[in-house]
Protein backbone atom coordinates (compact mmCIF):
# COMPACT_ATOMS: atom_id res chain seq x y z
CA UNK A 1 0.00 0.00 0.00
CA UNK A 2 1.41 3.50 -1.19
CA UNK A 3 1.76 6.43 1.86
CA UNK A 4 -1.34 8.05 -0.94
CA UNK A 5 -3.71 4.89 -0.51
CA UNK A 6 -2.93 4.99 3.45
CA UNK A 7 -3.96 8.72 3.95
CA UNK A 8 -6.99 8.02 1.92
CA UNK A 9 -7.97 4.93 4.29
CA UNK A 10 -7.19 7.05 6.95
CA UNK A 11 -9.26 10.23 5.53
CA UNK A 12 -12.09 7.84 4.39
CA UNK A 13 -12.32 6.67 7.97
CA UNK A 14 -12.28 9.89 9.87
CA UNK A 15 -15.74 10.15 7.40
CA UNK A 16 -17.19 7.58 8.05
CA UNK A 17 -16.76 8.16 11.75
CA UNK A 18 -18.14 11.88 11.25
CA UNK A 19 -20.99 10.39 9.36
CA UNK A 20 -21.72 7.85 12.09
CA UNK A 21 -21.46 9.91 14.69
CA UNK A 22 -23.54 12.93 12.79
CA UNK A 23 -26.06 9.94 12.23
CA UNK A 24 -26.43 9.36 16.06
CA UNK A 25 -26.62 13.01 16.99
CA UNK A 26 -29.18 13.55 14.04
CA UNK A 27 -31.36 10.51 14.40
CA UNK A 28 -32.65 8.21 11.93
CA UNK A 29 -34.66 10.47 9.73
CA UNK A 30 -31.22 11.84 8.20
CA UNK A 31 -29.96 8.07 8.20
CA UNK A 32 -29.97 8.33 4.16
CA UNK A 33 -28.99 11.85 3.15
CA UNK A 34 -25.64 10.77 5.94
CA UNK A 35 -25.38 7.72 3.75
CA UNK A 36 -25.84 9.34 0.65
CA UNK A 37 -23.13 12.26 1.46
CA UNK A 38 -20.56 9.67 2.17
CA UNK A 39 -21.47 7.27 -0.55
CA UNK A 40 -20.75 10.41 -2.42
CA UNK A 41 -17.24 11.23 -0.96
CA UNK A 42 -16.20 7.07 -1.47
CA UNK A 43 -17.30 7.40 -5.32
CA UNK A 44 -15.45 10.53 -5.65
CA UNK A 45 -12.48 9.13 -4.05
CA UNK A 46 -12.50 6.25 -6.56
CA UNK A 47 -13.02 8.17 -9.22
CA UNK A 48 -9.51 10.15 -8.67
CA UNK A 49 -7.90 6.84 -8.49
CA UNK A 50 -9.13 5.68 -11.24
CA UNK A 51 -8.32 8.63 -12.89
CA UNK A 52 -4.78 8.29 -11.97
CA UNK A 53 -4.25 4.95 -12.83
CA UNK A 54 -5.62 5.73 -16.52
CA UNK A 55 -3.46 8.34 -17.04
CA UNK A 56 -0.41 6.17 -15.72
CA UNK A 57 -1.51 3.29 -18.10
CA UNK A 58 -1.96 5.87 -21.15
CA UNK A 59 1.23 7.60 -20.39
CA UNK A 60 2.99 3.92 -20.25
CA UNK A 61 1.61 3.27 -23.89
CA UNK A 62 2.41 6.23 -24.78
CA UNK A 63 6.03 5.89 -23.90
CA UNK A 64 6.29 2.49 -25.52
CA UNK A 65 4.83 3.33 -28.59
CA UNK A 66 7.32 6.77 -28.89
CA UNK A 67 9.87 3.86 -28.43
CA UNK A 68 8.57 2.02 -31.33
CA UNK A 69 7.32 -1.32 -28.73
CA UNK A 70 4.26 -3.28 -30.39
CA UNK A 71 2.48 -3.59 -26.79
CA UNK A 72 3.01 -2.17 -23.32
CA UNK A 73 2.30 -5.55 -21.74
CA UNK A 74 5.33 -7.15 -23.97
CA UNK A 75 5.34 -9.91 -26.16
CA UNK A 76 1.69 -11.08 -26.06
CA UNK A 77 2.09 -13.01 -29.11
CA UNK A 78 4.10 -15.86 -27.75
CA UNK A 79 3.82 -19.72 -29.58
CA UNK A 80 2.41 -21.11 -26.38
CA UNK A 81 -1.34 -18.12 -26.46
CA UNK A 82 -0.83 -19.14 -30.09
CA UNK A 83 -0.86 -22.78 -29.68
CA UNK A 84 -3.19 -22.47 -26.83
CA UNK A 85 -5.81 -20.91 -28.99
CA UNK A 86 -5.46 -23.42 -31.95
CA UNK A 87 -6.10 -26.52 -29.38
CA UNK A 88 -9.12 -24.86 -27.30
CA UNK A 89 -10.32 -23.86 -31.02
CA UNK A 90 -10.42 -27.49 -32.06
CA UNK A 91 -11.24 -28.87 -28.69
CA UNK A 92 -14.64 -26.50 -29.36
CA UNK A 93 -15.02 -27.12 -32.96
CA UNK A 94 -16.05 -30.68 -31.86
CA UNK A 95 -19.70 -29.90 -30.06
CA UNK A 96 -20.14 -27.24 -32.03
CA UNK A 97 -20.11 -29.29 -35.14
CA UNK A 98 -22.42 -31.41 -33.63
CA UNK A 99 -25.14 -28.93 -32.19
CA UNK A 100 -24.76 -27.01 -35.82
CA UNK A 101 -25.22 -30.85 -37.63
CA UNK A 102 -27.68 -31.85 -35.61
CA UNK A 103 -29.93 -28.92 -35.42
CA UNK A 104 -29.61 -27.48 -39.05
CA UNK A 105 -28.28 -30.38 -40.60
CA UNK A 106 -25.52 -28.97 -43.67
CA UNK A 107 -26.23 -24.76 -42.86
CA UNK A 108 -25.73 -25.20 -39.24
CA UNK A 109 -22.68 -27.47 -39.55
CA UNK A 110 -21.50 -24.79 -42.23
CA UNK A 111 -22.29 -22.14 -39.65
CA UNK A 112 -20.22 -23.47 -36.37
CA UNK A 113 -17.45 -23.55 -39.06
CA UNK A 114 -17.43 -20.57 -40.45
CA UNK A 115 -17.75 -19.33 -37.12
CA UNK A 116 -15.03 -21.13 -35.80
CA UNK A 117 -12.41 -20.42 -38.64
CA UNK A 118 -13.82 -16.31 -37.98
CA UNK A 119 -12.58 -16.62 -34.83
CA UNK A 120 -9.30 -18.30 -35.67
CA UNK A 121 -9.01 -15.75 -38.26
CA UNK A 122 -9.45 -12.75 -36.03
CA UNK A 123 -6.85 -14.00 -33.69
CA UNK A 124 -4.27 -14.66 -36.48
CA UNK A 125 -4.66 -11.28 -37.65
CA UNK A 126 -4.49 -9.53 -33.83
CA UNK A 127 -1.21 -11.27 -33.05
CA UNK A 128 0.29 -10.69 -36.56
CA UNK A 129 0.20 -7.62 -37.91
CA UNK A 130 0.66 -8.26 -41.51
CA UNK A 131 -1.47 -10.99 -41.71
CA UNK A 132 -3.42 -10.12 -44.51
CA UNK A 133 -0.39 -8.83 -46.31
CA UNK A 134 -0.73 -5.07 -46.20
CA UNK A 135 2.38 -3.53 -45.76
CA UNK A 136 2.66 0.33 -44.99
CA UNK A 137 4.30 2.42 -48.03
CA UNK A 138 6.16 4.89 -47.13
CA UNK A 139 3.70 7.45 -47.72
CA UNK A 140 1.71 5.77 -44.56
CA UNK A 141 4.33 7.17 -42.42
CA UNK A 142 3.78 8.95 -39.46
CA UNK A 143 6.66 10.80 -39.49
CA UNK A 144 6.06 12.24 -43.00
CA UNK A 145 3.69 14.39 -44.49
Amino acid sequence: MTGREAGGDAELKKELDATLHARRELGEEYESALVDSFLAKVEQRLDGAVDRRVRRQLAEQQMVVARGSRSPQGATDSWGERFGFGIVSLVLAVPLSAIGGGLAHLPGLLVAWAGIVGVNVVQAARVTPNFFGRRRAKSDSDWED
